[in-house]
Order: C-alpha cells, then sequence, then structure tokens
C-alpha cells in the first residue's frame, strides 16, 4: 500500500520532471504561479486518491478547464508517461502499480470532462 512518504517523494519528483520536460514545462509553468503551494495541493490530492484521507478540498476539473487549449491527449500521454517513469523509479512495483493505475483513470475522467466542456462552448 502507498503511504504518506512515498507521496513525498513522488509528486514533487514528478512535478519538478514535468517542469523541465519540454512539452509540459511550459504548459506548467505558464498554469502555476506558485509551486510550494501547488504541490502541497497535489500531495494532498493524491492522499485524498490514494488513501482516502480526506486532504484535498478541491475541484480539479475546474482548475484544468481553464486550461482547456493545452489539454490534448498528446499532452495527457505525455503526462502519463512521466507519471509512469517516475513512479516505477521511485517506488515497488505493487505501488507504482496503483498510482499508474489511478493516474490512467483520472487522465482518462479528464480528457472527457475537457471533451464535453468544448462540445457543450460549441452548441
Amino acid at each position: 500500500m502507498i503511504t504518506e512518504d512515498d507521496i513525498d517523494r513522488l509528486v514533487p519528483t514528478f512535478y519538478d520532471r514535468v517542469r523541465t520536460d519540454p512539452i509540459l514545462g511550459p504548459i506548467f509553468e505558464s498554469a502555476i504561479a506558485d509551486w510550494p503551494h501547488h504541490l502541497e495541493r497535489l500531495k494532498a490530492f493524491w492522499s485524498s486518491v490514494m488513501l482516502a484521507s480526506g486532504r484535498y478540498k478541491g475541484q480539479p476539473m475546474i482548475a484544468h478547464l481553464r486550461h482547456a487549449h493545452a489539454m490534448t491527449p498528446e499532452n495527457f500521454a505525455r503526462w502519463l508517461e512521466l507519471w509512469k517513469a517516475t513512479s516505477a523509479e521511485l517506488l515497488e512495483a505493487d505501488r507504482a502499480a496503483s498510482v499508474q493505475a489511478k493516474a490512467e483513470m483520472i487522465a482518462e475522467s479528464l480528457q472527457l470532462g475537457v471533451h464535453y466542456a468544448r462540445e457543450r462552448s460549441v452548441r
């Protein structure tokens, strides 16, 4: 089972890689003004998702819709690729597999939400 310590290692390391990624870096750098605060929110999010801790209080879909222009299938695929590589490197195989599966579900949900919002705005 994943732990808070796992999340505390995974999230900052992953987003360090996102920030330097040639595809995702510019998107995230333009969207995030306060990285220390954002990383704490992301750790709370993953704690809530993986451990049912209830630490995260927010609406990820609304936050992501503000950046819908950058939320393409290719960018999601790159995000997942980095997430899988980072989690595989930092976590035991079973823990990595659990956060990878959850990330895939979250990415799919966000992509569907963005697609639906785009469809509604066209009507």
